[in-house]
């Protein structure tokens, strides 16, 4: 009888199924339509959780993978570190490569995907776009670093066709629909038939599982709840960061390098503990 194989997925609520869940509230995600798609005997494991950082991606969620031995690990991380007040791209690139190192010491196969840029689909202030951009920037160019680095299969996001098609996002803009979701399966699903694993393409069901009226109570019940936990740990730093995008502006108009003023650490306490993010719905 032959093996089944191991797929794996650690990380956030990119990687649990925001933006693609049923009435009762259960996630799916791309990874559940991946997994639909192999052909070959599939055992599926999903460790990830919203609101997780690359912290606890590499020491709790990792670990809980590790001894069902996967020959496949998807890592979907970086969009809460961004986030957060106190974000070092140093400290991204360093639970980063240590998960990457792991998993590639083990003899499995890494996964990653890059982040979307939100501010083509969500308005923002222009400086906090910079802001955010410069961030998505930052763990994007740390990712592709790392996938290089440990031969994982990377899925480049921005480069894909049609990506921020209003269709293929959920209603806060920030997570992909049941379509999006599907979007991402197949293009990972033919990323691993170039590596030779046995997986169809992705089935669409063209038809995102939220009505309007769901959408709206949503985002009152989950989305406003988000924004307020966000705006108390990042909203100050943004003030101050902005502030800091004008002067480098006025004073470096003509110059491309890069500064660590970009990423300043204005909490007292920059890193977020887990127990803080337990109750949190979406990343």
């Amino acid at each position: 009888m032959q093996k089944p194989l191991t797929l794996a997925i650690i990380g956030d609520s990119a990687a649990s199924g925001v933006g693609d869940s049923d009435l009762h509230g259960n996630h799916f995600g791309w990874g559940y339509h991946l997994a639909q798609a192999f052909t070959e005997p599939l055992i599926y494991i999903n460790a990830s959780r919203p609101g997780a950082q690359s912290k606890e991606v590499l020491h709790e969620q990792l670990p809980k993978i590790l001894i069902h031995e996967p020959e496949l690990v998807a890592v979907i991380v970086g969009g809460n570190d961004l986030l957060r007040n106190g974000f070092s791209p140093e400290v991204f690139e360093v639970n980063l490569n240590e998960t990457l190192r792991q998993i590639e010491e083990m003899g499995a196969t890494a996964m990653l995907l890059e982040l979307h840029d939100p501010t083509e689909i969500v308005p923002m202030p222009y400086l906090v776009a910079r802001v955010c951009r410069r961030r998505v920037d930052a763990v994007n160019r740390i990712t592709r670093k790392m996938a290089k680095r440990y031969s994982a299969i990377l899925l480049e996001t921005r480069s894909l066709e049609k990506i921020y098609d209003r269709n293929k996002w959920h209603v806060d803009r920030m997570h992909p629909s049941r379509h999006g979701h599907q979007f991402i399966a197949d293009n990972f699903a033919h990323l691993l038939r170039m590596r030779g694993f046995e997986v169809d393409p992705v089935i669409f069901t063209f038809k995102n599982n939220r009505s309007r009226k769901d959408s709206i109570i949503w985002m009152l019940k989950n989305g406003t709840p988000w924004f307020l936990k966000r705006s108390v740990d990042l909203l100050p730093a943004i003030l101050i960061l902005s502030i800091y995008e004008l002067i480098y502006m006025a004073r470096h108009r003509n110059e491309r390098a890069e500064s660590n003023i970009y990423y300043p650490d204005f909490a007292a306490h920059a890193d977020i503990h887990i127990n803080r993010l337990q109750n949190e719905k979406v990343s």
